[in-house]
Parts: C-alpha cells; structure tokens; sequence
C-alpha cells in the first residue's frame, strides 16, 4: 500500500480524521471553500489561489501536511518454500519411502 498523507497538528499529533492519498487532497479536506480538484490540476493560477488558502489554514492552525508510512493492517501472506515444496510432504515422502 502506497504512503498516506495527513496532518501533523501542533501538538505532534497526527490527525486521522484528515488521511489522504495524496497532499493536494489533504489540503482540499482543510480548506473551508470547496476547489475543483481538476481545475486544481490543470490552472496554475487556480492553485495558486488554493496554495495560498492552504497556507493560511496551516499558519493559523499551526498545523503540517506530513507522509505517514505504510500501515502494516494486513498480515504478510504465507511465504513458499523457494523449492515449491512442502516441507511436510517432503518429510512425510520419505518416512514413506522407509517402511
């Protein structure tokens, strides 16, 4: 799973009701006025205008967009044997093999 994105608030502490994949769509949940997030994308001066929101929200917060790792929620799948066997029947093959 991709890093997610959220906000880290004065205190240190990160804020899970602001998690998103990406910065721009953090700072579209902090924002109070609604962006277009394809407009967003493709004028320059319409973000421009939504940086400038963005930095004042965290300014006067006293807030940061910040990465955050990975979670680790899902278990790790069962791994294989690099030979594609099964160690037990590998094992019970050659009991088998001995009576």
């Amino acid at each position: 799973m991709p890093a997610a994105w959220t906000v880290k608030d004065n205190t240190g502490q990160l804020r899970r009701d602001f998690v998103g994949a990406s910065r721009l769509e953090v700072g579209r949940r902090i924002v109070p006025a609604r962006f277009d997030a394809f407009r967003l994308q493709v004028s320059s001066s319409y973000r421009q205008l939504f940086d400038r929101a963005l930095s004042e929200v965290l300014a006067k917060e006293g807030w940061q967009i910040v990465r955050t790792a990975p979670s680790r929620a899902r278990s790790q799948p069962a791994r294989r044997n690099p030979s594609g066997d099964c160690a037990d029947a590998a094992i019970s093959g050659a009991s088998a093999r001995v009576l």
